[in-house]
């Protein structure tokens, strides 16, 4: 009895961790939007805008994935395509998508779009992995889904257009693999060094798409406008790469592997509110009495699919075995 209270005390401390780490990841991601704003305003294209984010966060990660690896280089070289397909999915493709869906639809229907990821990362795991939802975690996903069109306001009316809309699927697609990938620990790679390898990847594929001019390159030193204050350019997009992709991979990362991508994808709501939160504080643009209604609809939502997830029966995985022989850990499937 006493081992096994030890292993749900030991499993708790992970969830509560793994929320915190969510949390924090929603809070830097959602705060990007705003800061590219600022450099958009004097100029700036979102490719250079985002090259620039991703390659100043893989030179942030990568001395600190090098030593995380301890010259484990096989690792690297075993999960290549993964690594790929990460960089390639989750970080390029996600965010020039969601760029690209802009231009063409309301930004809150573009972000509505995109954040049916937790339900396709749901539908991925039921149907890939047998991974059934529980009710709870369906009654979840539709409390949080309600509050998201609220919060994004979507029911004034919006414009549809067939290509934004397509290129906001590109981008949800692109966020549920990143979910997917994250939480995965069976490949050994450490959180840092998956984020790492990501982001070079993604930086090299959005340099070479802008040398090729398939992507759109424009930068400005003009001052960046923030709550009628102007700052130098470099200020945001330093903390567009090292706080909102840096850091914001990273927790991410380390968020997934302790939730599973299903609950760490519906605690990734939470970007949406901190968005409208930065952008208030930021850009002046306040929050309406039904996107606040909206917020408490999303946090309600997000609430149940934990409920819904602490159901999930206790799988037995076997972990690295150590010095003084194998072990053995007990957490929640997937």
């Amino acid at each position: 009895m006493g081992v096994t209270a030890l292993t749900h005390d030991t499993q708790r401390s992970r969830t509560t961790t793994g929320l915190l780490l969510a949390f924090a990841s929603a809070t830097t991601f959602g705060m990007s939007g705003v800061l590219a704003r600022g450099l958009l305003d004097t100029g700036w294209s979102a490719g250079a805008v985002v090259t620039l984010r991703i390659a100043i966060a893989a030179l942030v990660l990568v001395v600190p994935a090098a030593l995380a690896l301890r010259g484990r280089w096989g690792l690297v070289r075993a999960n290549a395509g993964l690594v790929a397909v990460y960089g390639v999915a989750a970080v390029a493709g996600a965010q020039l998508c969601y760029f690209y869906a802009v231009t063409h639809l309301q930004v809150s229907v573009a972000l509505l779009l995109e954040y049916t990821a937790p339900v396709a990362v749901v539908l991925w795991l039921w149907l890939r992995h047998g991974h059934r939802p529980s009710g709870l975690t369906v009654l979840g996903a539709v409390i949080a889904a309600g509050g998201l069109v609220l919060v994004l306001d979507v029911v004034s009316g919006a414009d549809l257009s067939l290509v934004g809309v397509l290129w906001a699927l590109g981008a949800m697609v692109g966020a549920a693999t990143y979910f997917v990938i994250s939480a995965d620990e069976d490949n050994g790679l450490p959180g840092i060094a998956l984020a790492a390898g990501g982001l070079l990847v993604g930086g090299t594929v959005l340099a070479v798409a802008g040398a090729l001019g398939l992507v759109p390159f424009r930068a400005s030193t003009g001052d960046a406008v923030y709550d009628g204050q102007g700052v130098p350019w470099w200020w945001p997009v330093l903390a567009l790469g090292v706080v909102t992709a840096a850091f914001a991979y990273v927790t991410g990362i380390a968020a997934g592997r302790r939730l599973g991508s299903r609950l760490a994808s519906f605690v990734a709501l939470g970007e949406v509110l901190a968005a409208l939160v930065f952008a208030w504080l930021l850009l002046g643009e306040l929050p309406r009495t039904i996107q606040l209604a909206g917020g408490v609809l999303v946090l309600a939502g997000v609430v149940v699919v934990k409920l819904g997830e602490g159901r999930a029966p206790l799988a037995t995985e076997p972990l690295p075995e150590t010095e003084s022989g194998p072990r053995v850990s007990e957490r929640p499937a997937a």
